[in-house]
């Protein structure tokens, strides 16, 4: 309380203790003295509803910034093992491709079921990318483009060069794409 409010207070108090029990006056002085204290309420009373709800929003803020942080937390080593994923395509592409591969094919499909498996469980989602969805530049990422087989395909994905995948609700790696002219 500001040294103001305090004598204000004061002589409040004294002019109060004057008048006699019983009988209250309204006199000029004592009418400025009540403005006075309502104009100090209400501002102040308005300066803590102004803060409390900031204080609010700033509780908001950093829980939703701490949600978001948890969801992206592993985004560095998940990313790190986007590589190891495709390896994992690609050897089972080729394997399956030889006649006496099948056991191991086999094996091969366990440990990729198993990693995949793993990844999902910690947010990371393959992006669904298919020969003629149409070319999106804020989703997809056009590595070349070459002339489309038929008009129905320009502009549109022809091949799908590498996978993409999501973390949560962000693309960590874009799909690398061919699109047609």
């Amino acid at each position: 309380m500001s040294l103001e409010d305090k004598n204000t207070e004061e002589e409040f108090d004294n002019k109060m203790e004057n008048q006699e029990e019983g009988s209250v006056q309204d006199t000029p002085a004592n009418e400025q003295v009540l403005e006075n204290f309502e104009e100090k309420y209400q501002t102040e009373k308005d300066r803590y509803l102004r803060l409390f709800a900031e204080f609010e929003n700033y509780k908001k803020r950093t829980s939703k910034e701490r949600v978001e942080l948890f969801k992206t937390a592993n985004r560095d080593v998940l990313s790190a093992l986007l590589p190891i994923v495709d390896d994992f395509d690609r050897g089972i592409a080729e394997i399956s491709k030889t006649e006496e591969g099948s056991n191991l094919l086999q094996g091969m499909q366990l440990i990729y079921d198993k990693l995949t498996k793993t990844l999902d469980q910690k947010g990371l989602v393959a992006m669904e990318v298919n020969q003629g969805d149409v070319f999106d530049a804020d989703r997809h990422e056009a590595v070349t483009q070459i002339p489309a087989p038929s008009p129905d395909l320009k502009g549109k994905i022809i091949d799908v060069i590498e996978k993409g995948y999501e973390l949560g609700e962000k693309i960590i790696r874009y799909p690398k794409v061919v699109i047609g002219q």
